[in-house]
């Protein structure tokens, strides 16, 4: 039982704590969302947790998992959304998970072949272009927050920020998350109580 705990803690670690952002990185994780086109937005105004969060399925919470609590419930408040312990509109889930990843890039490169000449009775070089292919490996995290319709227990809408994993300071992961969850919800264009999705600007 002990092992199975410290495996789930690594892997909690492992997927939310070295999540995201690359270091230095002025764009900010890709994101990228999806919904159920036949939900009615218009009918959510509460909301709540989803039970059990998928980050705290080994049945323990960490910083990490309170630190992107902090950041929904601060979203979810901007929108309008009032938060209740029973019966929400809406659930909120989320979890993160990482994934070896390679990316193959070819370089040009020269070269020179020598040929003997019986013209000009030496060797002559002859110069050759050629592409060099090189594979590129590395983690790919995935942060991913899913709003759930409580009566029907659908998923309506879902987000997801992604990036390289590196090797961040605790104090740099905290800012990686506060980041991803402003990244997320930037995309998500309701109010509560608003069917109609609010037009965001184009940055």
């Amino acid at each position: 039982m002990k092992i199975r705990s410290a495996f789930s803690l690594r892997k909690l670690l492992v997927a939310a704590g070295l999540l995201l952002l690359l270091a230095g990185c002025a764009t900010g994780p890709h994101v990228r969302t999806d919904y159920d086109p036949g939900a009615n937005f218009g009918q959510y105004k509460t909301w709540g947790w989803y039970s059990p969060i998928a980050m705290e399925q080994s049945g323990y919470s960490s910083w990490i998992s309170e630190r992107i609590k902090t950041n929904v419930r601060r979203e979810m408040d901007a929108r309008g959304y009032r938060y209740v312990e029973s019966a929400p509109d809406l659930m909120v889930n989320f979890q993160g998970a990482v994934q070896e990843r390679r990316d193959v890039y070819t370089t040009p490169r020269m070269d020179f072949q020598y040929f003997w000449s019986y013209r000009a009775r030496a060797y002559v070089a002859f110069p050759i272009w050629y592409d060099e292919a090189h594979i590129s490996r590395y983690t790919e995290g995935t942060l991913t927050v899913d709003l759930v319709d409580a009566k029907q227990n659908r998923m309506v809408w879902t987000g997801d920020a992604i990036g390289r994993v590196v090797r961040r300071s605790p104090e740099e992961r905290a800012a990686d998350i506060d980041a991803a969850i402003t990244a997320i919800f930037a995309k998500y264009p309701y109010r509560a109580g608003e069917s109609q999705p609010v037009i965001q600007s184009k940055r």
